[in-house]
C-alpha cells in the first residue's frame, strides 16, 4: 500500500458539498455511495469529511467497474 501525502496546492479532506463537485454527483447519490461502502468517509466531531484518496479510490472502482462491463 502505498502512501499519498497531499500536495500542498491541494486538500486532504472534501466536504460533502465539494466531494459532490469534484465527483460530478448528488447528494443523495454521495449518500448512497458512502452507505454502500463504495466512497470512505471520516468524522471530524459532527463534520463528515471524504479523504482526497478516498475521492481516488473511487473514481479508481469505477474505472475497474467499466473495464469489466466492457470484457
Amino acid at each position: 500500500m502505498t502512501s499519498t501525502v497531499p500536495l500542498p496546492d491541494r486538500k486532504a479532506l472534501y466536504r460533502i458539498p465539494e466531494a459532490m463537485a469534484l465527483l460530478s454527483l448528488s447528494r443523495s447519490v454521495i449518500y448512497e455511495q458512502i452507505r454502500a461502502s463504495r466512497l470512505r468517509t471520516v468524522k471530524q466531531g459532527r463534520t463528515r469529511l471524504v479523504p482526497a484518496a478516498a475521492i481516488a479510490e473511487y473514481v479508481a472502482l469505477l474505472e475497474r467497474e467499466s473495464l469489466k462491463g466492457a470484457a
